[in-house]
């Protein structure tokens, strides 16, 4: 034991114990997860009826969670989210500062690096982070999916089954789908034949909810997974996604065709970003958090514990050495600003402008990064034909400095 690491395990307990205490003085706040919500009864779970919105699959994998008391659970539920943070920021700066071979651009070896602050530390300061802080205290899985994620993208090529791990996170939330798309656009061969082995992980996910739950898969699959409204009201302000924003700015709780074609066309945005402009640049790590943002984006309903992927995308830029733009993003994810909002009945259709940016701090950070990356693929295009660094491909990303913002926030209804 040194003083250093005390320090850091007092930290850790220090932060641990002040959001004991924040969520044990805010009761009010914090307690909305138990609140009966009427929803039709059909394809509904829980005492509360509460809507079903993942697929069958999921049902079954948690299972096991019905096999212990209710106490039990939880308090294991939140041991396992702290420690499932932890891994977080470990796969997620070992992703981050991995460097592109000096013999080939388009692979990528891992180099030794350890984080500049002890581990104990970085998670009490990670709690606080308020998609973090909402996955801890309501018991979500948003830390374990991206960390199924990030262990699998970091594993390497030859890995047995690399893949698989991916593909089982989207059988439980369709939205990583999205990085299957990614790994099989990228042309490199072992990004292919891990998208091809999640292509048919996810699709033994289908299969096995069909054969367990027959009735629930033919319903779901067939039908729930169109119902974009199921998983919540999308004007309001705890949904972060693309059509939230749209819902809230146009003051409609249908955002309908507009939404639709800003979705289409932010899909193959992020998507042609990560293989043209971040993977050909020889920047691959710059991939996983556009396309993870590009996913949070256009999925219907993203609620802020769906942001987790704020930890990759403040270790890319540490790693970056981009030391603002991390503290602006941090400070983004955890100003909470869009509680300031109004929240009572449909209020959220009639906040004035200045309001707005309160109450889509996620969307519209994300959108920031999205357009920095492609303001970086075009000054990457004019360097390489006019014939000006030829290192270019392994020298960090040139992203520009982001603009500082005091928006962030979001609660779950």
């Amino acid at each position: 034991m040194t003083v250093r690491s005390l320090l850091a395990g007092g930290a850790l307990a220090l932060s641990l114990t002040a959001l004991t205490a924040f969520t044990a003085l805010c009761p009010a706040q914090y307690a909305l997860i138990a609140q009966p919500i009427p929803v039709a009864e059909r394809f509904a779970v829980t005492e509360w009826r509460l809507p079903a919105t993942s697929p069958p699959f999921a049902a079954i994998l948690f299972v096991p969670a019905t096999w212990l008391p209710v106490a039990t659970l939880k308090a294991a539920v939140v041991v396992g989210n702290v420690l499932l943070l932890a891994l977080l920021i470990r796969l997620s700066w070992r992703f981050a500062t991995r460097r592109p071979a000096m013999t080939n651009a388009t692979t990528t070896v891992p180099v030794p690096a350890t984080a500049p602050v002890p581990l104990p530390v970085l998670v009490a300061a990670g709690l606080w982070l308020e998609p973090v802080f909402r996955t801890v205290l309501h018991g979500e899985i948003s830390l374990a999916l991206a960390c199924l994620i990030l262990w699998d993208l970091t594993r390497p090529d030859h890995a047995l089954g690399k893949g698989f791990a991916i593909g089982i996170a989207a059988g439980v939330e369709l939205t990583p789908a999205l990085f299957i798309a990614y790994l099989l656009l990228t042309g490199r061969p072992g990004d292919v034949r891990a998208g091809l082995t999640a292509l048919a992980s996810l699709i033994g996910t289908m299969l096995l909810g069909a054969l367990v739950l027959p009735r629930s898969s033919l319903d779901f699959w067939t039908l729930r997974v169109f119902e974009t409204s199921r998983p919540g009201e999308a004007s309001s302000a705890d949904n972060q996604s693309l059509q939230g924003l749209f819902a809230r700015a146009l003051h409609t709780p249908e955002p309908g065709v507009g939404w639709a074609v800003a979705c289409v066309v932010i899909t193959f945005a992020g998507l042609w970003l990560a293989r043209r402009a971040v993977v050909r640049a020889g920047h691959g790590k710059w991939g996983v958090p556009a396309i993870a943002l590009t996913a949070l984006l256009v999925s219907p309903v993203s609620w802020s514990h769906h942001w987790v992927w704020c930890v990759p995308l403040l270790a890319v830029l540490l790693a970056d050495g981009r030391w603002r733009t991390a503290a602006v993003v941090a400070l983004v994810f955890s100003a909470r600003t869009f509680l300031l909002v109004p929240h009572e009945g449909w209020a959220e259709l009639q906040l004035s402008w200045w309001q707005q940016v309160l109450a889509s701090p996620y969307p519209l950070l994300a959108l920031a990064v999205l357009a920095a990356l492609a303001y970086a693929a075009y000054r990457h295009h004019r360097r390489r034909r006019t014939g000006v660094g030829q290192l270019a491909a392994v020298r960090p990303l040139a992203l520009p400095q982001l603009p500082a913002s005091n928006s962030s926030a979001s609660t779950m209804r």
